[in-house]
């Protein structure tokens, strides 16, 4: 499958030109970050938190505590929608009506469940960590299984989803373009700064290797 199917759900209504149901685009942006905004009713208001992920194949996999009242909410309702978003820059244009955000956001809906298996919720969950640096989990000690038994893992198999980008320069009417009004674009994005120890350790333990290289891969 090249693209997702369009319907009712996931159909990009505002702005369709900038919109995208390419999997292999949204699973570009999906993987780009480490943070999705996931939308729940509870007790008949819509609440959206955001919640680390991960994504293998076609499904999304979050987790928290066996209480969790937002993955308890989606395990009832048997389906979820997540929203990613990535800013790339301001969009400063000759009028406030014309400014906006250059983004890449990826929008999904899916099917529920949750994850009972030991074997299976470790390799989801080594997953979520290892999304937000690479190489992360192998190490750490290992999950005792009073945490891993506390621990509610739920499964968010994408059934469709769409996406929207936008990469372009200022749009100003045509009657503005002469105006002695700055306008461009600032480019925005996520940077990490040099990593800081905890002050709990001892003096003969340095920061890995991997950090290193998720520092420098995305310092400044």
């Amino acid at each position: 499958m090249s693209d997702y199917k369009i319907t009712d759900v996931n159909k990009v209504k505002r702005g369709p030109n900038r919109a995208t149901y390419d999997v292999a685009t949204i699973n570009t942006i999906i993987d780009a970050g480490f943070i999705a905004h996931v939308s729940y009713i509870y007790e008949g208001k819509a609440i959206s938190i955001p919640m680390a992920y991960a994504r293998i194949e076609d499904k999304i996999y979050i987790h928290g505590s066996l209480k969790n009242r937002m993955l308890l909410a989606l395990l009832e309702a048997k389906e979820a929608s997540l929203t990613i978003m990535h800013l790339d820059g301001l969009v400063l244009a000759r009028s406030g009506f014309h400014h906006s955000v250059n983004y890449r956001s990826a929008t999904i809906f899916g099917s529920v469940k949750e994850l009972k298996g030991d074997e299976e919720k470790t390799i989801i969950l080594k997953a979520i960590v290892d999304q937000m640096i690479p190489g992360r989990w192998d190490s750490l000690r290992e999950m005792t299984d009073k945490e891993r038994n506390s621990t509610l893992v739920v499964e968010v198999k994408i059934e469709t989803a769409s996406a929207k980008i936008r990469d372009v320069g200022v749009v100003d009417e045509k009657a503005d373009e002469s105006l002695p009004i700055w306008a461009g674009v600032v480019p925005v994005k996520q940077v990490a700064l040099p990593p800081i120890s905890d002050n709990k350790l001892s003096n003969e333990v340095k920061v890995p290797q991997h950090v290193l290289a998720y520092y420098n891969q995305n310092k400044a």
